[in-house]
């Protein structure tokens, strides 16, 4: 049963400034523990533990996949819970699992003096010991939203204050952690490992503020005749239609992000010839990302979430056009990168907005809430993404005859050109295509949803 704290209308239900804060500080924490391993653990194996940089593709593909998996085991294990105390049902995992996160992702930078094979395996055991507590932690945070809010206004304003922390995070990693580790070097381990310390102590400290400042006003137990499983987790997503189509659309709109990032170091080296424009792109690209971010909820609450999340996709193509077309120097690649990461904000933060809609799909079509299963369905569709994103731009490379350290002929340049601008853009136009033509879960339909339920929920209470 729903446990109503107040005797509003839940969907016009307005949640305090504080709560938002807190709901978004949590994604700012578990960024700052999750960018150190994203950012800097391959190069901690190369240049301190001195592995091979394809055993590091290989523990990073491992681990992933592992990931996915867990996820799917969190949500299983989320929609098992009966016994639900004053904690409610997700805030405990964000507070207990924080910190063996932390604890993990501090032992992934330490250096051992084994072989360079037990340094691989332990490398990948540890790894996948921080996917599967941050599991835990995460997708019990990205879950909990339908139990905070009903309102679909605040779930958005919720998705841009956590894709807001998410990106001051990796601002702030990108930012502070190399400089910090510099602080450090003799032995160049100790750098890596005190910021590692501080990034993850912040992180504990961030996940804690959360769990004290959110509130979970709708908690609903799985009835007893319904038994989550893995093959459930799977069908939540198969019986889900808007559900299915973000995972898709998802997947294609991460490969792109994806393949942007890991190519754009190969262009400004060989196509612009400046390297040190990356540092500027990530001051620019972030900043976009942050303004698009604060205009989320204003755009949502005027023009619907559908409308405004194919408008940031029409943006992030546009952007990539022009910078395929005109962006031949250092000015104008920076400036139309901004405008395609400035629709990237949006498409970002109405991923997680559209997630919680979804869950009250479900429970409509089929009479059960399942939070746990329907977002972890969706986040292993982004770890599988992300597996397999980490190998195509090595394949891509190889594919266009890319040979490092040299310079590169006018045909490898232009594979370049393609490779940063027109097959994001390409993946960015089916995502738009998939949204556009079958997410049909709008707002309207979404205000009918929540009233049925709501009615089926009053007459089965005075029915008992």
């Amino acid at each position: 049963m729903a446990n109503f704290t107040t005797d509003q209308d839940p969907t016009t239900l307005k949640l305090p400034l504080r709560e938002k804060f807190a709901y978004g500080i949590g994604d700012f924490g578990s960024n700052l523990m999750l960018c150190i391993g994203t950012l800097y653990l391959l190069k901690f194996y190369t240049d301190v533990l001195g592995l091979p940089a394809a055993y590091g593709g290989v523990i990073f593909l491992i681990a992933k996949f592992f990931t996915s998996f867990t996820d799917i085991l969190t949500g299983v294990l989320l929609d098992s819970r009966r016994n639900i105390g004053p904690k409610g049902k997700f805030r405990p995992f964000i507070l207990y699992a924080s910190l063996p996160v932390a604890l993990v992702a501090v032992a992934n930078f330490v250096n051992t003096g084994f072989s360079i094979t037990i340094k691989t395996v332990l490398a990948t055991v540890l790894f996948m010991l921080f996917g599967l507590f941050y599991s835990l932690m995460n997708c019990s945070y990205g879950a909990m939203v339908p139990a905070i809010s009903k309102n679909p206004q605040e779930r958005a304003q919720l998705a841009a204050w956590r894709q807001g922390g998410a990106t001051l995070g990796l601002m702030l990693c990108t930012v502070a952690f190399v400089p910090l580790q510099m602080l450090f070097t003799d032995p160049p381990e100790v750098g890596y490992l005190v910021a590692a310390i501080t990034f993850a102590s912040a992180g504990v400290f961030c996940m804690y503020c959360c769990y004290r400042g959110v509130k979970e006003r709708y908690v609903e137990v799985v009835p007893h005749h319904h038994k989550p499983g893995i093959f459930k987790s799977f069908r939540a997503i198969f019986n889900n239609p808007p559900l299915l189509v973000l995972c898709l659309a998802n997947l294609c709109t991460l490969a792109a992000f994806n393949i942007k990032l890991a190519i754009q170091v190969y262009y400004t080296q060989y196509v612009l010839n400046d390297v040190s424009l990356l540092s500027y792109m990530g001051f620019f690209s972030m900043g976009c990302i942050l303004i698009g971010v604060l205009m989320v909820p204003a755009a949502v609450q005027r023009f619907g979430k559908k409308r405004v999340y194919l408008s940031g996709l029409l943006l992030w193509c546009i952007g990539d056009l022009l910078n395929y077309f005109w962006g031949h120097n250092s000015f104008s690649f920076v400036a139309f990168s901004c405008v395609a990461f400035f629709g990237t904000a949006f498409v970002n933060s109405l991923n997680w907005a559209l997630v919680p809609d979804t869950v009250d799909y479900g429970e409509w079509k089929t009479g059960i809430r399942a939070e746990g299963s329907v977002y972890t369905g969706y986040t292993f569709s982004r770890k599988i993404s992300a597996a397999l994103a980490g190998f195509l731009p090595g394949i891509m490379l190889m594919q266009i005859g890319y040979v490092p350290n040299i310079e590169q002929s006018p045909a490898v340049l232009e594979g370049l050109r393609q490779l940063i601008f027109i097959y994001p853009c390409l993946l960015a136009m089916s995502a738009a295509i998939m949204m556009g033509a079958f997410y049909k879960l709008n707002e309207s339909l979404f205000m009918k949803i929540i009233s049925e339920i709501n009615l089926r929920k009053g007459l089965a209470e005075e029915s008992a």
